[in-house]
């Protein structure tokens, strides 16, 4: 069925992620904002910064916005003192989940986590309870009809730590974070067009949902994405259309 193959399930995830867009500025100005705090204002000098100003351009976010967001951060500008705090849970059946955010209310953040885990099924682990089931990494997907031999010469030639072939013919390139903007660079500059890449954290095994426990499980991360403190939300549960 088409709801079991990697590339509907990264098309599901682009779909969910359109249908958020409203919240992309907000989530990529505090990133700006915290990477121009934590290394600097130049983005020659600071990876972080740089990843983050890539994919606010990526959003047509104005540039005034982006120099506004840096400014803060370097202190050239009064702003919000925003902190970072990961936080790990479990959903339906026990699936992994992390929990990145970026917050002025620590204690704030963390009630509504539990609340949105615990309103709907799941709960809040301790430190290192699930983690240690992610890796991360850079990713970028391919859709299925790349010539995948000359594909994966090219990741490999740029620096590409894995190269995977899925059975429905879609590619994922991995790589490590270190490498992440320059293999990104040379695919911007490729014949090769990815349909999605970003940081992540990519889990070792995935866990299949669907039918009612893929809803329990889905409704879950909304409730943790819709969260104004949460900048990202991973899992290993890969839920699958009927």
């Amino acid at each position: 069925m088409a709801g079991h193959s990697k590339w509907a399930n990264i098309q599901h995830r682009k779909g969910r992620q359109d249908a958020k867009r409203g919240k992309i500025f907000t989530k990529l100005i505090k990133e700006i904002t915290v990477a121009a705090r934590m290394g600097g204002g130049d983005i020659n000098f600071n990876p972080r910064l740089r990843a983050a100003v890539n994919a606010g351009k990526e959003e047509n976010m104005p540039a005034d916005n982006i120099a506004r967001a840096i400014k803060k951060g370097t202190g050239e500008l009064e702003g919000v003192n925003y902190e970072e705090n990961r936080y790990e849970g479990y959903g339906i059946n026990g699936a992994a989940i992390i929990i990145d955010c970026l917050t002025d209310n620590k204690q704030r953040a963390v009630a509504d986590v539990r609340h949105a885990l615990n309103k709907n099924g799941g709960n809040l682990g301790a430190v290192g309870s699930v983690a240690f089931l992610f890796k991360h990494c850079g990713t970028f997907f391919f859709a299925p009809g790349h010539d995948q031999d000359k594909l994966m010469e090219e990741a490999i030639e740029l620096g590409a730590e894995d190269v995977i072939n899925h059975d429905d013919g879609s590619v994922e390139v991995i790589t490590t974070p270190s490498e992440y903007l320059s293999v990104k660079e040379g695919f911007d500059n490729s014949e090769f067009r990815y349909e999605l890449s970003e940081l992540t954290m990519k889990p070792d095994i995935e866990v299949k949902f669907h039918g009612p426990d893929g809803e329990k499980m889905q409704k879950i991360l909304d409730a943790l994405e819709e969260l104004d403190d949460v900048q990202d939300v991973y899992t290993n549960a890969s839920i699958e259309d009927e």
